[in-house]
């Protein structure tokens, strides 16, 4: 069993930087997809970004690319999501997702994903 546990959320003037951690623990993370999703008020939650864990491929939704970057540290236990030039409309809860599979990008829906960590909240002020 994977546990994650989102850090980093906080609020920001547009254009600002923020760097969210998904501390992960438990069973090996090996051969897993790793992905960052937001929900925004009154909206669905959505993917921002993916990473497999074999060998650092990533994809991200066309929102993110190009000002966010994922990452992983392995010898620290943790996924990162390093978000710039920040927008009001990045404005959301961002949760760290995980499923031990080959099949990894930004666009798979949340149901993909077994296991969940319980957010942290992004505020962007314009």
């Amino acid at each position: 069993q994977v546990q994650l546990k989102e850090s980093g959320g906080g609020s920001v003037q547009a254009g600002g930087s923020l760097r969210l951690s998904c501390l992960v623990s438990g069973d090996t993370w090996r051969s897993h997809c790793m992905a960052w999703f937001r929900r925004a008020p009154g909206k669905e939650r959505e993917g921002v970004a993916t990473i497999w864990t074999e060998d650092d491929t990533t994809t991200y939704a066309e929102s993110a690319r190009g000002r966010f970057t994922i990452s992983q540290d392995r010898a620290e236990n943790t996924v990162y999501l390093q978000m710039n030039s920040l927008k009001p409309e990045d404005t959301a809860m961002y949760y760290c997702a995980a499923r031990a599979t080959m099949t990894c990008y930004s666009s798979l829906p949340e149901h993909w994903y077994i296991h969940w960590g319980q957010g942290t909240q992004v505020t962007v002020a314009s």
